[in-house]
């Protein structure tokens, strides 16, 4: 398990903002330079730039990340941009007055001055900033029921977007004339940029028709005010060709592409042939485990399509749908990592020499302290061994329970980065 291991902690490296902004600034401007940011590797990328930007041009600003997400400061490293926490994936009035605080600090600004919006997945709870009419407490309800829904990271941040004062290029807007740089770490399937963290300086094409659609499809209630105001049209995010985007670029510093083919580039080095199936899966979870099973099995057993020895590898963002607990069941926890694991070991029946680690870059596997977890030949003899049901734990989606039984989760801490799901299956 250790190769895997290697291979997750390469792919980490590869996302790592220190390694790959730099070609991205631009020349310090004639007036200010100011950074505003939010998302999981915010801190990570504040000191980046901190490191990065000339010691004798002014930099100012603050940044938002997840509780505990702020790494150490590098020694002798002077801070010029505040870094602030809240909670995730479910925001909280930390992250209502860090919004509040990074919108207002742009304003003011000229065209001689320059904006740096530092972006990565995770944004979309750490700021918050509830359209008119809703109270954090809406906010907090519906972020909650979409999570637990199944919804996909588009449909989601096409709601977030919509209920939002900050989202949806509105931030961009708050920065008019400056010229504005957003450097964003891409979490999301497509690096589509108006997804990520739900596109606070970037153009939307999404519409209010299509947020209220989303609601309906997972019969989500939000309060008859903000539907009034969807459906008349009134939070509408801005559109491409908005005169805030006029002075505004977009550059993507790291993918989950970039990361894969990291992992894959360490396997080959290694001397094991890797594939990658793609950077943009999505589905849910334990369904998305039990297609790679299939496959798993077909190269232990067929060497089809794929050779063996080989790892395959892949990412993109799955999601898990919240099943409905049974009376006296305890809650389960977990999150997609673990919940392809459970549907990965049930469907792969036990085969031998095959091992897989699935786990987020960002250390953190929905709201537990483990970043994935661990499948081995023997997983399920020794769960069966324990008297433990896998089935049992995937009708109440307890994958941390089940992985935890077996000691077989995957726990690395917040690596200050994140480009999303990674998957790693090394067939001998």
């Amino acid at each position: 398990m250790q190769f895997l291991q290697h291979l997750y902690h390469a792919a980490v490296m590869r996302a790592l903002p220190l390694h790959s902004m730099g070609g991205f600034l631009p020349l310090p401007p004639k007036g200010r330079t100011v950074v505003v940011g939010a998302g999981k590797a915010a801190g990570a990328m504040a000191h980046a730039l901190e490191q990065l930007w000339p010691q004798d041009a002014p930099l100012s600003g603050l940044v938002v990340t997840r509780y505990g997400h702020t790494p150490p400061r590098p020694e002798g490293l002077i801070q010029r941009i505040e870094i602030l926490e809240s909670a995730h994936p479910v925001p909280d009035a930390a992250g209502l007055h860090a919004a509040e605080r990074v919108i207002a600090f742009p304003q003011g600004l000229t065209e001689d001055d320059l904006v740096l919006c530092l972006i990565s997945g995770g944004g979309s709870a750490l700021l918050t900033l509830p359209a008119e009419g809703m109270a954090l407490a809406d906010k907090q309800r519906v972020n909650q029921a979409l999570l637990d829904s199944g919804a996909s990271i588009s449909e989601m941040n096409c709601v977030r977007k919509h209920l939002s004062r900050i989202k949806g290029g509105r931030l961009a807007a708050a920065c008019v004339p400056a010229r504005v740089v957003t450097l964003l770490i891409s979490d999301v399937p497509g690096d589509e940029a108006s997804v990520i963290a739900s596109g606070p300086t970037v153009p939307d094409e999404g519409t209010c028709a299509d947020a209220l659609a989303v609601l309906a499809r997972y019969q989500i209630e939000i309060p008859p005010a903000v539907q009034a105001q969807l459906h008349s049209g009134a939070l509408e995010t801005l559109k491409p060709g908005d005169a805030a985007f006029a002075r505004s670029s977009v550059h993507l510093i790291a993918t989950p592409q970039q990361s894969l083919d990291a992992a894959a580039e360490a396997a080959r080095a290694a001397g094991i042939p890797a594939y990658i199936l793609s950077d943009e899966m999505e589905g849910e979870s334990r369904e998305v485990g039990k297609v790679h099973a299939a496959l798993a099995r077909a190269v232990a057993l067929k060497g089809q399509p794929f050779q063996k020895p080989c790892v395959i590898l892949s990412g993109g963002e799955t999601t898990v749908t919240i099943r409905p607990r049974q009376p006296g069941a305890s809650k389960g926890r977990g999150g997609r990592a673990g919940e392809f694991c459970m549907g990965l070991a049930q469907a792969l029946q036990g085969q031998k020499d095959v091992w897989a680690l699935a786990a987020d870059t960002d250390g953190i596997d929905g709201v537990e302290d483990n970043a994935g977890a661990i499948v081995t030949p023997d997983t399920l003899a020794r769960a069966s061994a324990k008297g433990m049901k896998l089935s049992s734990h995937l009708d109440r989606n307890d994958a941390y329970g089940f992985f935890d039984g077996l000691d077989s989760l995957f726990v690395t801490g917040p690596t200050h980065t994140n480009v999303n799901d990674f998957r790693a299956i090394l067939v001998l």
